[in-house]
């Protein structure tokens, strides 16, 4: 009977400390809302939307990508482009100077195996066996989808043909060139535009600002196809 008396009930701490207790985690949960509201917002400031003007005129905002990230057309377009650019030479613009423009959009481990391997395409009408008035152009029948292999690379099925014609035989000769290619994501473009630039060397240029670079070639069947650019190319 004693503990029901007023006198008890007034002096009994635990009302007061569980309301206490009450407030504090009120507090604590507006203090975490506040904050992550405050991280939003830095995070909105540090990654601002950027403003593209479109052909027509319109103007948008779009969220900056992450540095791995390329759209599939963008892939397609750096490949086809690429090959054309490579594999398409003339008596004016010979396969050696296409050689060492193009060949900023290949990867340094790379670059001497590919080399090797589209001269053997065609050997008479490669580099240093050019026969007078040949010429050389790679026509795509089908580029495919980009299928994601790895954080920022992607592998491409390609299929084309190399035509090869020459001052003698203006019908042609046809060579299939049926690759996948390996593409990956890089920091900085490799390429440079230098003063009084060619055609060539300005459309490398525009190539590279998509910040890619072949870094593998397989055949079409190979099944083991990978980044390893001693892999042999069949």
């Amino acid at each position: 009977m004693q503990l029901l008396k007023p006198e008890n009930r007034k002096n009994n701490p635990l009302p007061l400390l569980a309301v206490g207790t009450f407030g504090l985690h009120v507090f604590s949960l507006l203090l975490l809302l506040f904050h992550g509201s405050m991280l939003q917002q830095l995070g909105r400031q540090l990654t601002p939307q950027s403003l593209v003007q479109l052909v027509d005129g319109r103007a948008i905002t779009v969220d900056p990508e992450p540095n791995l990230e390329r759209q599939p057309e963008a892939i397609r377009r750096f490949v086809g482009e690429t090959m054309s650019l490579m594999l398409t030479s003339s008596e004016q613009q010979p396969p050696t100077q296409v050689w060492e423009i193009t060949s900023q959009l290949v990867a340094d481990n790379f670059k001497e195996k590919l080399r090797s391997e589209i001269t053997n395409l065609n050997p008479d009408s490669q580099f240093e066996n050019v026969n007078r008035g040949a010429e050389n152009v790679l026509v795509i029948q089908k580029i495919s989808q980009p299928t994601e292999i790895g954080d920022g690379q992607w592998k491409v099925e390609m299929f084309a043909n190399q035509l090869v014609f020459s001052g003698y035989d203006r019908l042609g000769k046809s060579t299939s060139f049926n690759k996948q290619i390996l593409v990956r994501a890089i920091d900085e473009p490799a390429t440079s535009l230098p003063n009084a630039a060619l055609p060539l060397q300005f459309a490398a240029y525009r190539l590279g600002e998509a910040r890619l670079e072949i870094y593998n070639v397989c055949d079409i069947k190979d099944k083991n196809c990978s980044g390893n650019p001693n892999q042999a190319l069949p």
